[in-house]
């Protein structure tokens, strides 16, 4: 039968909790650190108390300038990390707004790879900043080109984008970067991964030289490429190594079934019906399979929705916003659509698919289980995907416990109706011609 949440909990007898934990925090406390008056307050209105050990390690270092190129997973508290030594950086020089008939120019330029990650790390700046009077300028591409360009022309004194929409508004003269004092590259392992190492550079040398600002680079992993960039743009950086990714599994609650193909989407129906919860994550490999995924669970009376490159990014960000919010209980994606998304108190995340990539895995389950709080993952290792279960375990370092279900149990599903035809195309996806006839060969 399909598990019951009874199934489960015997399964683990603490998986439905999702409590916060303090056993992902150091012992030092942010009140023991020499802080500016207006970042204690930016930090205690967060309910901030004990550092992280990302926050414990590379705070002390940052905040006498030191430059630090750090391994550490989103939801590790890296973000806070890098704000406050940005944010204390630039109290301690010279005030910005001297010369208010200059425009005020970024001093602390902040490249992530994906918009949705820009605009958290902005909304993170705006809580632990409040008090500092420092203006957040956001440039990402998919929306808001005029907005984004005037907030920046009037002044700002913290640049946060992604490297085309800055590159875009730095050749036209929008914005100079020759103040910069604080320069920060956030998931370069993603960077890389995305195509944009080259743009990267060309931002990088257009900034004073290394030791002339305080340079922060954080990377899931710190491998020989992004070694190699931190040496090349930074001031001798320390490096400082915190929970490898496998070791974020850890704290993820884990189980898999090994469903045949035909029982997959059954099978996901029903676990999504008795977890009851919103926030649930999962995971597919394609596009096309998300899409597939999203319909069924609509026919089937489950909110869910697919977010992908293609979603123009205003519904993107209002798919991320009813998520969060618990509006939608369920998000379907690829690994390249929620590369970089920052999605706090997941409840569960399913692997509908198993990923090719060990590594991948870790990320997607490291959706849950954020800022020490626990969570859950279940993993199908179908017909078409269980090959990659190995490589995942010896990844991870422990087997995946079984969890079982009964085929004839399983809710009968009610089908999707077809997708409908794209204006102009044939029911074989070809636009029709003016005629139907072969063209001649004369």
């Amino acid at each position: 039968m399909t598990p019951s949440r009874a199934n489960l909990q015997a399964l683990n007898p603490h998986f439905h909790s999702n409590i916060m934990t303090d056993n992902h925090l150091s012992d030092l406390r942010f009140d023991s650190l020499t802080l500016h008056e207006s970042m204690r307050a930016g930090i205690a209105a967060a309910g901030f108390d004990y550092c992280t050990p990302i926050q414990a390690s590379t705070l002390p270092i940052a905040l006498k300038g030191g430059d630090v190129a750090g391994q550490a997973q989103t939801g590790t508290g890296k973000t806070a990390a890098f704000l406050i030594a940005a944010f204390e950086r630039m109290l301690g020089s010279a005030d910005s707004s001297a010369g208010a008939e200059k425009q005020r120019q970024p001093r602390t330029f902040i490249l992530a790879p994906t918009r949705e990650l820009a605009v958290q790390i902005a909304k993170d700046a705006e809580e632990l900043g409040k008090e500092t009077g420092f203006k957040i300028g956001l440039a990402y591409g998919g929306t808001g080109y005029e907005q984004q360009r005037r907030t920046i022309t009037d002044g700002i004194d913290v640049l946060i984008g992604t490297p085309g929409r800055i590159i875009d508004y730095y050749k036209q003269g929008v914005f100079k970067l020759d103040q910069i004092e604080v320069a920060i590259l956030d998931e370069a392992d993603r960077m890389f991964d995305l195509g944009f190492i080259k743009d990267i550079r060309y931002l990088l040398r257009r900034l004073p030289k290394p030791e002339k600002r305080l340079n922060m680079l954080f990377s899931a992993t710190l491998s020989h490429r992004v070694m190699e960039l931190a040496y090349e743009h930074m001031n001798e950086p320390e490096l400082i190594r915190i929970e490898p990714d496998k070791i974020t599994a850890d704290r993820v609650r884990q189980a898999i079934f090994f469903p045949s193909n035909e029982d997959k989407i059954p099978l996901l129906v029903g676990l999504i019906r008795e977890m009851g919860a919103s926030r649930i994550m999962v995971f597919v490999n394609t596009k096309r399979e998300a899409e597939r995924i999203q319909a069924y669970l609509q026919a089937n009376g489950v909110d869910a929705s697919a977010i992908s490159g293609d979603v123009p990014q205003k519904k993107r960000l209002g798919l991320l916003m009813r998520f969060q919010s618990g509006e939608l209980p369920v998000l379907i994606g690829t690994d390249v659509a929620s590369r970089g998304l920052h999605i706090p108190d997941v409840r569960y995340v399913m692997n509908y698919d198993l990923p090719q990539d060990s590594e991948d895995y870790v990320h997607r389950i490291g959706r849950t289980a954020r800022a020490g709080a626990s969570g859950d993952a279940i993993s199908f290792g179908c017909e078409t995907y269980a090959i990659s279960l190995p490589d995942i375990e010896d990844y991870i370092g422990h087997k995946i416990p079984v969890a079982s279900y009964q085929a004839d149990d399983l809710p009968k599903l009610i089908k999707p109706p077809p997708r409908p035809r794209k204006s102009g195309q044939s029911h074989r996806g070809r636009k029709p011609s003016g005629n139907n006839r072969r063209p001649s060969r004369r």
